[in-house]
């Protein structure tokens, strides 16, 4: 009720209600006609409860803001429940209560995500994606009948024999499996063909492979070639492609071949830390393009017989798979709600290979390891026919990949963490509300992390002084970390300021600064001192005042462009 009200107080304060939506709230204006009015709210509810769930308010007009949004609803609840039960199949029960805000009477509708496919009377279906309520098509009502019905293709019998396997897919299977941490995983490699294959479950109860075992290590059957990677490398986003990979199965064989391809074609960017460790930042992150091609291979529908597209050239990587997401799951909540696999049997097998995370990891890993290169996190994009996975390749922000390398090693791996140190990049105050639509929280979890960052040991955020004593305060970074991300922050200038601020109320205290101080101030090593420095000499502000040239003991004080308070000029009266 805490954020309905927010987000109520949000639209009487100016904002509209369509602004307000998401995948799991709506605003309906009650009809004028009562059996509209019934028609309308249970086309609503069938659309929430073939998602996952949700929460129309009725009494507020979505295209309009501030106290004029607030319309009212006259409709009886029993009555409006009772009807919305009659009026879908299989009848459908939702929880509805009275609600007053500003003066305005409200209904409130709660809809479950319901255990079947849920339709009109009438007949029609609908799926809300995103902010919209959509007509479901055959084939998105077979999907998510399996998905709720437990259903798993990839378990079912392909008609293939064990014979069919390709004797170096299998012998690849068991060098992965040796090749593990685990050593339960390890006894597996030295089990004979049957047992290996019954302990990765993919022999069927009529001893031929499951789907999944078929995909996995078989070759496609003569005259009916399945094609289950495209991979095209161009030298240009727009250009011809100069490399084109057409993969079939055994997939095992297709993955490997692949990932080498991507490998073979990444560019390096050194980064030394400030301990003298050196990372080799790639253009794109192994691990990152690694998890994102598991999930397609996992996720994407292997029913429809359309391959993996991969589109890799130096300005981005897009890998696009078959099929929506998996019901349940959205662009919106896949960090927070993970990955849930369309055919677990195979997600199943590449864990146990030890080619997927576990527990729906994959894209948690995605986002950190693109963050940690310095680089803008993937963008996901579903289309209900396919899912896109885009990597930008931009040149990386190595002050960032430093910045988190001070960070603990829990801190480091923290996805919020993460997410919350590349949006500071970009704005410079950032409240609560903004955070929790980026990490995928809810606003009370946004905030207890943006507390924890702020606090001790970690301390890298603090709360604005004008908002400090608020139960939500906006944050931003504090200014030892802003001159570690230095050119890595896009409002670089102002964080200048604030570093030429504080270096300049230092010379008025004690007339000159050196490298060791400005290591002080910032809590930044020799080199980072260094740059501050020579910015500022560059500029003028300050200027070498010690006859020593070279060394951290260097004195500087202040140059011609220092600036200094204006003197007051005297008033001079003209004679009369």
């Amino acid at each position: 009720m805490t954020s309905l009200k927010a987000t109520l107080d949000a639209i009487l304060a100016g904002r509209s209600a369509a602004k307000c939506e998401t995948d799991v709230l709506d605003f309906k204006e009650e009809k004028s006609n009562f059996k509209e009015a019934c028609a309308d709210l249970a086309d609503a509810a069938v659309c929430f409860a073939n998602a996952r769930g949700g929460t129309i308010i009725v009494g507020v007009a979505d295209s309009l803001s501030g106290s004029a949004a607030f319309t009212g609803c006259t409709l009886d609840a029993s009555i409006l429940r009772s009807r919305i039960h009659q009026l879908t199949v299989p009848s459908l029960l939702v929880e509805i209560e009275e609600l007053w805000y500003a003066e305005t009477r409200l209904l409130r509708i709660q809809v479950p995500a319901g255990l079947e496919v849920y339709s009109t009377t009438k007949g029609y279906s609908y799926q809300r994606i995103n902010t919209d309520c959509v007509p479901m098509r055959p084939a998105d009502i077979t999907r998510l009948m399996e998905e709720r019905q437990g259903f798993d293709w990839s378990a079912t019998s392909s008609r293939r024999s064990i014979e069919d396997i390709d004797p170096l897919a299998m012998r690849l299977c068991r060098r992965l499996l040796a090749a593990s941490s685990d050593s339960a995983r390890q006894r597996y490699a030295k089990f004979n063909a049957i047992d290996l294959l019954n302990a990765m479950k993919l022999i069927g109860p009529d001893d031929h492979l499951t789907h999944a075992g078929e995909i996995l290590l078989c070759s496609p059957i003569p005259r009916a070639p399945q094609e289950v990677i495209i991979y095209q490398h161009k030298r240009s986003r727009g250009g011809e492609a100069d490399a084109i990979l057409r993969l079939e199965t055994p997939l095992l064989f297709a993955f490997d071949e692949v990932m080498q391809a991507i490998r073979a074609r990444q560019g390096i960017t050194p980064v030394t830390l400030a301990n003298g460790q050196q990372l080799q930042i790639e253009d794109y992150p192994s691990a990152a393009i690694r998890e994102a091609l598991v999930n397609a291979l996992v996720h994407g529908d292997w029913r429809t017989r359309v391959p993996v597209r991969i589109e890799h050239s130096p300005q981005h990587i897009r890998i696009s798979s078959p099929g929506p997401l998996v019901s349940g799951v959205t662009v919106r909540n896949i960090l927070t709600r993970g990955s849930r696999a369309r055919f677990p049997s195979l997600a199943a097998a590449f864990r146990l290979l030890g080619l997927a995370e576990d527990a729906g990891q994959g894209v948690d890993r995605m986002y950190r390891e693109m963050i940690r290169s310095g680089r803008d996190v993937p963008q996901i994009i579903d289309d209900r026919e396919e899912v896109t996975v885009l990597f930008q390749g931009k040149t990386p922000k190595t002050r960032v990949t430093k910045f988190l390398a001070t960070l603990s090693p829990d801190e480091q791996q923290d996805t919020d963490t993460l997410l919350i140190i590349h949006l500071l990049c970009e704005k410079k105050n950032v409240k609560a509300s903004l955070v929790a639509e980026y990490i995928q929280r809810t606003p009370e979890e946004a905030q207890d992390s943006l507390r924890r960052l702020a606090s001790e040991p970690i301390a890298i955020l603090e709360p604005t002084r004008a908002t400090m004593n608020r139960k939500h305060p906006s944050y931003r970074l504090r200014a030892d970390a802003i001159t570690l991300l230095g050119s890595a922050i896009s409002y670089h200038q102002r964080a200048v300021d604030d570093i030429d601020k504080k270096i300049i109320e230092h010379l008025k205290d004690y007339g000159e600064v050196n490298n060791r101080t400005i290591q002080r101030l910032f809590d930044v090593d020799v080199y980072q001192a260094r740059d501050i420095l020579r910015s500022l000499v560059e500029r003028k502000v300050i200027e070498r005042s010690s006859t020593q040239r070279r060394g951290v003991a260097v004195k500087y004080s202040p140059g011609s462009e220092f600036p200094r308070k204006k003197s007051q000029r005297r008033k001079q009266t003209e004679p009369e």
